[in-house]
């Protein structure tokens, strides 16, 4: 498989109903989640580094094909320089190995506060990381980062260590009046989307606006550039958020229904081939 879409979480009441099946559980819900989706972003481990048996029974849990993209430990990205939590990177890194196959890259979300004065030490971080074995992407958020000579040297050194972009979008939520249900999400930054890849894979982190019609024409940008990765042989990782979260999911689903309407070639999405469904596309 050369794409995967999913959103950030899997455990999430609010989709009992659609997205699950009523009744459902909360033990139920990630092996339910992985029969629909082939990814999720997995923010539980930014907050708390969960136990080997439970990295055990999420394998157990979700089909062979189904990847875990997991973000490092706000511990480890959120403390300042990165090179004194290299042993604990390494050390999150060996708690996740017994994903096995299930394991897709490892990213790490900087804040904003980290700026391209501490190249150096990002270097450092990432060059330690064992990228042979767990591929890693990069998430930054200083604006710095995107502008000259700071964006070409970002660029040079993640290509030269086979590092992906984590590339955010949230232009979606940034349309419009000051809606109370944007105020949270728009405390992500508002940073320029760079469309440009590093590494053989990338991960892309869709922010949409729970009116859909607001992302239609940035959804269908993402199509074309979507298109053109697929055809260079690029692995994507799509993950839909919204700030109401209930909308996620129909989100995701509609956005596998514009790529697969352009004609694009990509894996069926596993939630269509279930049984019972309507046969109409449900949005929400």
């Amino acid at each position: 498989m050369n794409f995967f879409i999913g959103c950030a979480v899997w455990a999430y009441k609010g989709w009992v109903g659609e997205l699950y099946p009523q009744g459902t559980r909360a033990t139920e819900f990630l092996c339910l989640y992985s029969r629909r989706f082939t990814t999720v972003e997995g923010n539980t481990t930014f907050y708390a580094v969960p136990n080997q048996e439970t990295i055990t029974r999420w394998a157990s849990e979700t089909p062979p094909e189904f990847k875990f993209c997991l973000k490092l430990s706000r511990d480890i990205t959120h403390k300042g320089l990165l090179q004194p939590h290299i042993p604990a990177a390494l050390k999150f890194l060996e708690v996740m190995c017994p994903l096995g196959e299930h394991l897709g890259p490892i990213f790490a979300q900087l804040p904003p506060s980290y700026t391209p004065v501490l190249l150096e030490d990002l270097t450092a971080f990432l060059e330690a990381w064992p990228r042979q074995e767990v591929p890693l992407a990069l998430e930054v958020r200083h604006r710095d980062w995107f502008s000259e000579p700071h964006i070409s040297n970002l660029t040079a050194l993640l290509e030269n260590l086979g590092v992906g972009r984590v590339i955010l979008d949230s232009r979606p939520i940034y349309i419009g009046n000051d809606d109370p249900q944007l105020k949270s999400e728009r405390r992500k930054p508002k940073v320029p989307v760079q469309f440009s890849i590093t590494a053989p894979f990338s991960l892309i982190r869709f922010i949409s606006h729970p009116d859909l019609p607001v992302n239609q024409p940035f959804m269908e940008e993402w199509v074309t550039q979507i298109q053109q990765w697929l055809q260079t042989g690029t692995q994507i990782y799509l993950f839909i958020h919204c700030p109401l979260e209930e909308r996620s999911p129909s989100t995701a689903r509609y956005f596998q229904h514009l790529l697969e309407q352009s004609g694009l070639v990509v894996p069926p999405l596993p939630w269509n081939n279930l049984d019972n469904l309507p046969n109409q596309l449900s949005l929400w």
